[in-house]
């Protein structure tokens, strides 16, 4: 999805810019998230299935500084072999509860199974989620766990509802909307200077990647691009499709990450589900001459 190991980052606050780390080629992880189904959200648990994350500290200093980790498994031990998923084994979103500060980064796996990875965090309570498919295991995990950090905390108000995102001389732009309880359609059109950008590069065996979190609770959907690099049918831009299920009614913000000449950036968006339209035969059942008025 988004970044590497060893990955600098510059900008989390601004959601402006990451070093990039070249193409990348095969995919095959998109099967492995149907596994959720249903828009059903991950990430509100520590422990799901009987897989747990445990982080050595959950109350840290603000700044960069490493964060580690490990997951163990229904046995109590800590699991050490994953089946990659986008590519990698594991994808480690950090979030601050008020939907601030947004990092999406891959940690390194020591052989005793810890992870470790360097954040940029801000003083305020955070929400840690880790993406992962424990090899053996019939489906991918998120597990997500709470850290406080220190510091005079500023709350931000949740950024407005806007379709635009400008991240320096790109403009995204949202069409499609959210619908509760249903598939809906997403696509995020790229843009650089007003001019399409139609050379997107593959970044983690996709032309974007798009995490969404629901405001309140900050539930985790797994949202899945349309096609993939080389397919022979998916075009490097502008637009990168995706198709997503909301859970339930309400607010949601969404991230995505692409890829443009040698650099990731992160657009991000304040969205609300829409009302999904009213099948013909629950219009039929208002009867009468209403079945014919304003049932559409």
């Amino acid at each position: 999805m988004t970044n590497h190991s060893g990955h600098q980052h510059t900008g989390h606050a601004g959601h402006g810019a990451h070093t990039a780390h070249g193409s990348h080629g095969g995919h095959g992880a998109h099967e492995g998230h149907g596994a959720h189904g249903g828009g059903r959200p991950g990430g509100l648990s520590v422990s799901e299935d009987g897989y747990t994350i445990e982080l050595d500290s959950t109350v840290l200093t603000a700044g960069v500084q490493p964060v580690t980790f490990r997951v163990t498994g229904p046995d109590g031990r800590v699991v050490t072999e994953f089946t990659p998923e986008h590519e990698k084994e594991l994808h480690f979103i950090a979030v601050r509860r008020d939907t601030a500060g947004f990092q999406h980064v891959h940690p390194v796996r020591d052989g005793e199974g810890t992870w470790s990875v360097e954040l940029d965090l801000t003083p305020g309570d955070w929400r840690f989620f880790a993406d992962i498919h424990p090899t053996g295991h019939n489906a991918t995990l998120t597990l997500g766990i709470d850290a406080a950090v220190a510091g005079s905390y500023e709350p931000r108000p949740l950024p407005e509802v806007s379709r635009t995102a400008v991240i320096g001389e790109y403009t995204v732009a949202l069409d499609g909307d959210l619908l509760p309880g249903a598939a809906g359609d997403l696509t995020l059109t790229v843009s650089r200077n007003g001019r399409p950008v139609t050379d997107l590069e593959p970044y983690l065996a996709a032309y974007g990647h798009l995490v969404a979190l629901r405001v309140g609770d900050l539930g985790y959907l797994h949202v899945h691009p349309d096609g993939e690099p080389g397919d022979g049918v998916t075009a490097p831009g502008p637009g990168i499709s995706f198709m997503a299920t909301a859970p339930t009614a309400g607010a949601y913000r969404l991230f995505l990450d692409f890829q443009h000449e040698g650099v990731v950036r992160t657009a991000e968006f304040t969205v609300r589900t829409a009302v999904a339209a009213e099948a013909p035969q629950a219009a039929d059942e208002h009867g009468g001459h209403h079945g014919h008025h304003g049932h559409h």
